[in-house]
């Protein structure tokens, strides 16, 4: 059987710029409300509890809150800061459940199951976590249900607690019926009928409310009365390997983090070996004790499971974070995950190519230590493109995926004594030369590069090139390429865009790359 924890914050918007205090009396606080403009008034958005006891409701007018309460304080409503505090508190409670998602609007949902007797029990579980809210200034009610949709019915529209499946039944069954969250006009259609909870709802026949509702109204009855599960879709997808540390005293100084790193690494490479697996991608989570969550990843270019590299790499990555890792009042709990894995292959090798193999394990950790510490972005290979421009022949990714990628092929290697045919980089875009040629269409003899004369000794060519239509346009005309030598020994890549031949309009030359 599943668990869902719902999380409901109803004063999330004001308590994120006036948070609760443990010690504040139901009197301390002053009416408090945020407003927006809707139209051509500004309304209020959202209140705190002083402001709903003074009688003021959500979607009134600024001018009408004022006329009943003169003394009220106003603050523009900001719901993009909303969602990054929820966002926030969502990333903290991974720390108990990495199935963890927001639930729209204020709340939160925590797929539990199998993870509360690593906190005491559900009502320890639930205690630990209204206590961390509470902690954070935000005023929570807690559900503990069968299923999502009852879980969050009974912690917005009751006062939460532990539900197990035959008690969550009865407690939704005198759930009113806004609990149903539908459309004012399907609500008062259901309350002229006399119906007043749920309850009134599970006793009557579900194939007349899908005949005047709608063929889902019945499953989302069913879904509240906890007999149907729908799985909730969390923030970040579940890690194939993960293990994790909670400490009763918050880790603050710097070695004592990487020893219980180093403890972690180890756990998780016997659980890849258990599983014939080496990972691609790990991911160190270190929550703080005031909820902020920092990761820290390294990725490797082959799978591996070897603690020495895994530990060096996160050295490196740790060493050179432009903000470094700052563990504030500690580290309450770490986690590392391993997101991609793939099978790990430990066969004996061949000893006639051992040093060979040897030199490609040394290039791969080289690789990988340069990947973490200047970024993927920055140690790049050259990739064989799928067409025939010199633009899109060849191009730079990362070595990260250029190794794991299909098109990762090797380059066609010129005849033995011959130069290349193109050269390794181009020009972007390509330099306009002058040129003066012996025949319209014939090889340059001379050009003017940056002020320069350059006299031609040899040329070679043309190699024709038809710029493909569907991506450069059908206007654009062909070219004609010559590899060139100068008198001094420098080698050039020119090429003539549009064809005498053909009419072309003032056909014009271009550099388009060197030679070394």
């Amino acid at each position: 059987m599943r668990r869902y924890l719902a999380l409901f914050l109803p004063f999330l918007a004001t308590e994120r710029l006036y948070p609760r205090r443990r010690d504040d009396g139901p009197d301390d606080a002053a009416p408090f409300a945020l407003v927006e403009r809707k139209g051509n008034a500004q309304r209020l958005h959202a209140l705190n509890p002083a402001a709903l006891r003074q009688g003021l409701a959500p979607g009134m007018s600024l001018a009408d809150a004022r006329a009943r309460l003169p003394q009220l304080r106003v603050a523009e409503a900001d719901r993009r800061a909303d969602s990054e505090i929820l966002c926030r508190l969502a990333a903290h409670c991974e720390r108990y459940t990495p199935l963890t998602a927001l639930d729209a609007p204020h709340g939160l949902m925590l797929d539990v199951s199998g993870c509360a007797h690593l906190f005491g029990g559900e009502a320890g579980l639930v205690s630990l976590v209204l206590g961390d809210m509470a902690a954070r200034g935000f005023t929570a009610r807690a559900a503990l249900a069968p299923t999502p949709d009852c879980a969050r019915a009974l912690a917005r529209f009751s006062s939460g607690g532990i539900f197990p499946l035959d008690e969550a039944e009865a407690a939704v069954g005198k759930l009113p019926l806004a609990a149903l969250e539908i459309d004012d006009d399907r609500l008062l259609a259901l309350s002229r009928a006399g119906l007043r909870t749920l309850g009134d709802l599970a006793s009557r026949p579900s194939r007349a409310f899908a005949a005047r509702f709608g063929a889902d109204f019945p499953h989302r009855i069913e879904r509240l009365f906890g007999r149907e599960d729908v799985r909730v879709t969390p923030l970040r997808p579940p890690p194939d390997c993960m293990v994790e540390r909670h400490f009763a005293e918050p880790l603050t100084q710097r070695e004592s983090i990487e020893t219980v790193l180093a403890d972690l690494i180890r756990e998780i490479r016997a659980l890849l070996d258990r599983r014939g697996q080496g990972g691609r991608l790990f991911e160190a989570s270190f929550f703080r004790a005031d909820g902020i969550v920092r990761r820290v990843s390294v990725e490797t270019l082959r799978p591996t499971r070897d603690p020495k590299i895994i530990a060096l790499l996160f050295r490196e990555k740790l060493d050179s974070l432009a903000d470094p890792l700052d563990p504030g009042f500690g580290f309450d709990a770490l986690r590392l995950a391993a997101p991609r894995v793939e099978a790990f292959e430990s066969g004996q090798g061949d000893l006639v190519a051992a040093e060979s193999q040897e030199a490609e394990r040394e290039l791969g950790e080289l690789l990988d230590r340069l990947t973490t510490r200047f970024g993927r972005a920055r140690v790049l290979r050259f990739m064989q493109g799928d067409a025939h421009e010199p633009e899109r022949a060849g191009y730079a990714a990362p070595v990260a995926i250029a190794s794991s990628s299909s098109a990762a092929e090797a380059w066609p290697r010129p005849p033995e004594g011959e130069p290349p045919a193109r050269p390794l980089t181009l020009f972007d875009p390509p330099q306009p030369v002058e040129v003066l040629a012996l025949a319209p269409d014939g090889p340059p003899a001379r050009f003017r590069w940056r002020r320069k004369m350059h006299e031609i000794l040899r040329a070679e060519g043309p190699e024709r090139i038809a710029p493909d239509w569907a991506f450069f346009g059908i206007q654009e005309p062909t070219r004609d390429y010559y590899r060139v030598e100068d008198v001094e020994g420098q080698r050039f890549w020119l090429y003539r865009r549009g064809l005498y031949e053909r009419g072309d309009d003032l056909p014009r030359w271009f550099l388009h790359g060197l030679f070394a």
